[in-house]
């Protein structure tokens, strides 16, 4: 009896193994009948819409979860023998498709350092988005005149920003800073150029008037409130003067979670603003507007600044939390226990960095001492971490 069953065991287990390649083969050739249908000279491409998703739904996931459950060995083997080769490969490829991208990796960062062209080249390319987005085809194209009224709006408050900040009224050069002798040359020059932006400036508030408060000149633009409101959103988001004034908006608000880090993060938040914008346009024109068009679009608007955005924001930004994470964040017992104080700048703590001699900092006063010595500020031993 003993024997019977040990035979009758190896032959289930011998059936049970043919079986199962069996039908992993049989469940692969379903499969593809079943996937047939999306071929483009199939039949589910000239289905209506509501078919296509339909049968997606129904057929998708348990194509899937069959072959994950049935898999075939030999194609198991092919796909790993497939990533072997790739991994292999990839070594040789990947510093041949280095060499190449260079002249191009260049080109790029020439470009980006050219803050005005890029950012205004940025501009112009995503007002065209929002024109083929928002405006309604049988209107006329509004982005350069929209760029143009922006570009005013934001000269005059450069000007008024300079007024303001301006501590030397006089109109005159002396030749040292103690001396009291002009200088002729120079004191014209700059007469003539103060007076010069005195004129443009009251030119420029001339003209917003006449165009916005008479609506002269405006029959043919008539841009919607959603499209001003997203394209003034990305131009004050990379227009130089209302970058400036992102900072102090930031600083004013003492969002706890930033720990007195807004001056890093404050161009890695416009940044990733402006690209998520152009990436979200960019999806949307990609079924109706021309490839080339949208490849040129993605190129400069999202490739490049997804670049500039991780070279150089946001690895001054890993860099400073990589520092900074290395001290763990006090408790609110500890805050309390050392009386709510900041040893270096004497004012109270909300959120503090706790050293390895256990005394407690601002994260923002922490990185500020620790890139001048690697000592505690209090008790000046050496920060060691076991």
């Amino acid at each position: 009896m003993g024997m019977i069953t040990r035979v009758r065991g190896r032959v289930r287990a011998n059936s049970f193994g043919v079986d199962k390649e069996r039908t992993a083969q049989s469940v692969c050739l379903l499969s593809a009948i079943l996937l047939l249908p999306y071929c483009p000279r199939g039949p589910l491409p000239l289905l209506p819409a509501p078919a296509p998703a339909l049968y997606s739904f129904l057929v998708l996931p348990v194509v899937l979860s069959a072959n994950y459950r049935y898999p075939v060995g030999t194609l198991k083997t092919l796909i790993e023998t497939t990533i072997a080769v790739a991994k292999h490969t990839w070594s040789p490829l990947s510093r041949s498709l280095l060499c190449l991208y260079g002249p191009i990796d260049r080109a790029e960062n020439l470009f980006l350092k050219m803050k005005n062209l890029s950012v205004m080249i940025n501009q112009l390319v995503f007002f065209i988005l929002a024109d083929k987005v928002l405006v309604p085809p049988h209107q006329r194209m509004t982005c350069l005149y929209t760029l143009m009224f922006y570009n005013v709006i934001a000269y005059c408050m450069g000007y008024i920003k300079e007024l303001i900040e301006k501590e030397d009224w006089t109109p005159y050069v002396t030749i040292t800073e103690r001396s009291r002798i002009k200088h002729l040359a120079m004191s014209a020059t700059k007469i003539v150029l103060e007076w010069t932006k005195a004129v443009t400036f009251a030119i420029t508030v001339t003209f917003m008037l006449l165009v916005f408060g008479l609506e002269q000149g405006l029959q043919n633009y008539k841009p919607s409130i959603m499209y001003t409101t997203i394209t003034w959103g990305y131009y004050s988001a990379t227009e130089k003067i209302f970058v400036d004034m992102f900072l102090p908006i930031l600083n004013y608000f003492q969002i706890e979670a930033l720990e007195n880090l807004e001056n890093l993060y404050a161009p890695v938040i416009l940044r990733c603003f402006t690209i998520s914008m152009s990436m979200i346009f960019t999806l949307i024109l990609v079924p109706i507007s021309p490839w080339k068009f949208i490849l040129i679009a993605g190129y400069l608007n999202i490739w490049i600044r997804i670049k500039e955005l991780v070279h150089y924001h946001g690895a001054a930004l890993i860099a400073e939390r990589k520092i900074l994470n290395k001290y763990r964040k006090a408790t609110v017992e500890e805050i309390d226990k050392f009386d709510d104080v900041c040893a270096v700048c004497l004012f109270g703590m909300i959120k503090a960095r706790i050293t390895p001699c256990h005394h407690l900092f601002h994260a923002d006063c922490l990185r500020q001492c620790l890139k001048t010595s690697d000592k505690c500020p209090m008790c000046k031993r050496e920060l060691k971490f076991d």
